[in-house]
């Protein structure tokens, strides 16, 4: 209800189930998951962080080719999707969230790849990646706190990218730039319909 198969801007190759009405879906997940302490429905939309991943991704596949690869905090899987089209090993795809996880599985069989999408909290997990993606991760302070100390020590292990369109709280040390796209986006979304994203390297 209130989705349907679409594609983003940025990444046309990638198909996905997102809202069809932004303000629909938001008022009515809410309303309905409020009652059941569940998260708003940040799956139904592909984020900016997640379309400059999947379009990094897919121009240069050889960045993940042959590698295990993590799109953490996946929302609705566009950069998992792209990380398995473009030759990852294995490909798993993290939320805290179930029915976020339940659309990443949806949109990966919608685009014929494999993501796994093991439950829980992957934050304080030992490293079994090469590539750890987090694309749109640091828009609250108490989530940001939450992961980014993980995130640092993942960086000592693999290669954590960050793809971050100016949210309040990215970090202002530690982070090497290795990529940028501009992103067109909804002002139901954001303030504004064009977000430059930048993909950075972390450092441990």
């Amino acid at each position: 209800m209130n989705t349907a198969v679409a594609r983003a801007p940025l990444v046309p190759e990638v198909a996905l189930h997102l809202a069809s009405e932004i303000t629909p879906i938001w008022q009515a997940t809410e309303a309905w998951l409020k009652e059941r302490n569940v998260e708003p429905p940040f799956w139904a939309f592909a984020w900016p962080g997640g379309q400059a991943t999947a379009r990094l991704l897919l121009d240069e596949p050889r960045r993940v080719a042959g590698k295990r690869v993590l799109d953490f905090a996946a929302g609705c899987g566009i950069a998992a999707i792209a990380a398995a089209m473009a030759g990852a090993a294995q490909v798993e795809a993290a939320e805290i969230d179930p029915l976020a996880l339940a659309a990443v599985r949806l949109n990966a069989a919608l685009n014929g790849v494999a993501v796994a999408t093991p439950e829980g909290d992957v934050v304080g997990a030992a490293c079994r990646w090469d590539v750890i993606l987090a694309g749109d991760v640091c828009y609250e302070a108490p989530m940001t706190a939450h992961i980014l100390p993980w995130l640092r020590a993942m960086a000592a292990r693999c290669e954590v990218w960050v793809a971050d369109p100016g949210r309040a709280y990215l970090p202002g040390r530690g982070l090497d730039p290795i990529a940028r796209h501009a992103v067109q986006t909804s002002l139901e979304l954001e303030d504004r319909t064009l977000r430059e994203v930048t993909i950075y390297r972390m450092l441990p």
